[in-house]
């Protein structure tokens, strides 16, 4: 279990990731900073958080996002998708997993986006 220090994961019951064998099940992700636990206005700047705390989360599974092999992306407004493109094909362009993206309601207006990711440890 992989903890990133939300609050929320507290509050709801869940971890920022799982490990479990060989693979990496990391929770949907939004735009917060933990740090600070504030959340930027700017859909294409919460798709970066959101790459952050994936990261953080990959990295103390033990692999990149070069092991990433499914990725989902949860938006409320299917506009907000394209813009983020080139900050998505910055982390997946060349690992090319399998993805989905839905047009759904996240728990907040605030919140513009939600990434989720499945990965393999490195062998």
């Amino acid at each position: 279990m992989i903890l990133s220090g939300s609050t929320f994961e507290e509050q709801i019951g869940y971890a920022r990731a799982v490990v479990d064998g060989d693979r990496v099940y990391v929770s949907g992700t939004t735009g917060f900073d933990y740090a600070t636990m504030t959340i930027s206005d700017d859909v294409v700047e919460q798709a970066e958080q959101c790459l952050r705390n994936i990261g953080a989360a990959l990295a103390e599974a033990g692999c990149t996002f070069a092991d990433v092999v499914r990725v989902r992306y949860l938006l409320p407004d299917a506009a907000d998708f394209e813009p983020c493109w080139p900050v998505l094909r910055r982390y997946f362009g060349d690992v090319r997993p399998a993805a989905t993206m839905l047009v759904c309601g996240l728990s907040s207006p605030t919140m513009k986006i939600e990434i989720e990711v499945d990965a393999h440890l490195p062998r």
